[in-house]
């Protein structure tokens, strides 16, 4: 026979006993990173009776776990199922579910943590009344050693657990698939650049009134209940102060959330913005029934103080507002002037006039045009509440009474005109619509600012009977046009023959001033030469006077003295005298005459005096006289001296030569 060594033996034995306690599980070791659910194979107490956990020892899912180390058993009595710890990862939620505990409540959807939430000692878990299920409260972020067996947690990306069957796997896969379909795990993140509220809809806890549709605000004993029950992200703590489920009242404003999504879901919506120009007129679903505040003129329904149901009499005023959209609506009124367009191509940015259509006339000439409007219109923001009462928004408004009320006005006024006067008196009409159907819209609460009337135009494509009267009113108007075009010009002629005239008259003026200066002159020295003339004639006549008288004094002298010599002397005198007398007779007769002898001394001495004084015996300026053209000075004073006066003196002197 062989020598087997010693150490061979121990080898041997040291495998076996190896293998013994490996088989037998009666030295076991659990990482640091790990939890080892206990599971045990056979009791002297039996098996468990009722549920998962075995709270007694007896046979199956023990209640405690192990964490790191070397662990020691009775052989062949214990199952160690290694179980990663469970992480949650940052800003991540993960669920709970609970195998084992007591059942739910009819009313409720999710297990109460309110008796415990102790998910890290399954013992304190049970027998302090805990419940299976999915439990309300949530895991944040952290690592955590939990017992697998009785707890299950689901993450985003893993599942937590310790599958019993096969179909467990699928069953919490789903239940994943639905938390995530509501964003269950991440937080409820709402950023203020968003404008956006969150509506929550509980989905647990007693439910609504019948005549609720809306679930008031939880603990409104308290001093602020989103406070109390942080936001909804303390279920128990929201049922305890009266919660109900249901779509809820109050909103989430800006911030991080994190909140149970089998508990309550979120639905995000944009905060009500109400601009500059416009209110808000609340209709409320949700409140008390309280007085009506519209007035005892107002019968068109009740206006109700703020948070009450019904519409508020005040209303929203510019700005943003978290308002819950479920719990009532918020009607946009204008309060800017906006128009109102009846043309059917033409819509405001409003929309309040989409449905409306240039009006159908009927003339006095039987003519049916279409008529295109505006009016412009304002609504008194403290008169809001009570048009919105009254017609249900400002839409209806329109369709429902402005439409039909402008329309039968303009086709009243269209049945008093022909299609002539309606054109041409657009403007006329124009300012009296807006006089008679201001106080037609007061009745409404509203303000008419004004009415636009466009240009009527044919009902079908094909008609052009108006088209003809534009063409008569056009050609009227191009007729009175060119009339006071020609007159236009005339007047334009004229003037410019008087621009003519005054600038050759300008051109000339220098020649006209010299000229006017010479005939001035000259008109000067025609005068000064009459004058001289007539000075001159007057000294002829007077020399003539008296030389006539001087011949009359000797003569008369001469016969005195003749008279007082002797009466002898009186032949001789007589003589003489007769002899003189003869002799000037011939002298008279020698010289034509005692006219022309008369004439010959008075041009003698004329011609003596223009010698002297150096006068043109012939005028520059000729001068009439006697009413004869081209008759001289001198030639009218010598047919003065041949006229009556000088022929007295003739005479005179006549005598004095007989």
């Amino acid at each position: 026979m062989f020598d087997i060594p010693v150490w061979v033996f121990i080898a041997a034995a040291l495998v076996v006993a190896i293998a013994f306690l490996r088989v037998s599980g009666m030295v076991r070791y659990v990482g640091n990173n790990r939890v080892a659910i206990v599971e045990k194979l056979w009791s002297g107490s039996g098996s468990v009776s009722g549920g998962l956990i075995a709270l007694s020892h007896e046979a199956g899912y023990q209640p405690e776990v192990l964490r790191g180390g070397f662990h020691f058993f009775f052989p062949f009595q214990y199952r160690l199922h290694s179980e990663p710890l469970v992480t949650i990862p940052q800003g991540q939620i993960g669920y709970i579910f609970a195998r084992d505990g007591l059942p739910l409540e009819p009313t409720q959807t999710l297990a109460s943590n309110a008796a415990t939430a102790d998910f890290f000692d399954v013992r304190n878990f049970l027998t302090r009344g805990g419940q299976k299920g999915p439990q309300r409260t949530i895991l944040r972020e952290g690592t955590y050693a939990i017992n697998l067996a009785q707890f299950v947690v689901i993450s985003r990306d893993q599942l937590h657990g310790l599958m019993l069957e096969r179909s467990d796997a699928q069953v919490f896969e789903q239940m994943a698939a639905l938390i995530a379909s509501r964003g269950g795990f991440d937080a409820v993140v709402i950023k203020d650049s968003n404008d956006q509220i969150g509506i929550i809809t509980v989905h647990d806890g007693p439910a609504l009134g019948a005549e609720q549709i809306i679930a008031p605000e939880a603990g409104t004993d308290q001093a602020n209940a989103a406070t109390f029950h942080n936001s909804f992200q303390d279920p128990e703590k929201f049922l305890a102060a009266g919660g109900r489920r249901g779509r809820q009242l109050q909103v989430l404003v800006e911030g991080s959330y994190y909140i149970n999504r089998l508990f309550a879901t979120v639905e995000m919506v944009s905060k009500t913005v109400i601009d500059v120009g416009h209110v808000g007129v609340v209709i409320s679903y949700n409140g008390a029934d309280t007085a009506d505040t519209s007035g005892e003129d107002y019968r068109h329904g009740e206006l109700v103080a703020r948070g009450s149901r019904g519409v508020w009499s005040d209303p929203l005023l510019p700005g943003k507002y978290a308002f819950n959209t479920y719990a009532g609506k918020i009607l946009i009124v204008p309060t800017t002037n906006f128009i109102l367009k009846w043309q059917q191509s033409a819509v405001g940015t409003h929309g309040f006039d989409e449905n409306l259509a240039e009006v159908q006339l009927i003339t006095r000439d039987a003519f049916e045009p279409m008529l295109p409007l505006s009016v412009v219109v304002h609504i008194d923001y403290r008169k809001a509440p009570l048009v919105v009462q009254r017609f249900g928004d400002i839409k209806k408004l329109v369709e429902q009474t402005l439409d039909p009320m402008v329309s039968a006005y303009f086709k009243n006024v269209a049945q008093k005109r022909t299609l002539i006067e309606l054109l041409q008196e657009r403007s006329d009409i124009q300012q009296m619509a807006g006089e008679q159907m201001r106080e037609r819209f007061a009745a409404y609460n509203l303000e008419l600012q004004e009415v636009l009337i466009g240009t009527p135009r044919p009902s079908t494509a094909d008609d052009n009977q108006i088209e003809k009267v534009l063409e008569q009113l056009r050609a009227r108007q191009v007729a009175e046009e060119r009339v006071a075009t020609y007159e236009k010009q005339r007047v334009a002629a004229e003037s410019e023959t008087a621009l003519r005239e005054a600038e050759a008259r300008a051109n000339q003026q220098t020649a006209i001033t010299q000229s006017e200066l010479s005939i001035t002159v000259k008109e000067n020295e025609g005068k000064a030469q009459l004058k001289l003339a007539t000075q001159q004639a007057d000294q002829t006549r007077m020399l003539a006077r008296a030389e006539a008288d001087k011949i009359k004094l000797m003569g008369e002298g001469e016969a005195a003295r003749m008279v007082a010599l002797a009466g002898a002397d009186a032949e001789r005198i007589t003589r003489t005298g007769m002899a003189t007398a003869e002799t000037i007779a011939r002298q008279v007769e020698a010289s034509g005459g005692a006219r022309y002898q008369l004439t010959r001394q008075v041009i003698e001495r004329l011609a003596q005096a223009l010698e002297t004084s150096g006068v043109d015996v012939v005028p520059r300026i000729q001068i009439s006289g006697n009413g004869q053209d081209g008759a001289n000075p001198l030639a009218g004073l010598i047919a003065m001296l041949l006229s009556e006066k000088g022929e007295a003196l003739l005479a005179q002197a006549d005598e004095k030569a007989g």
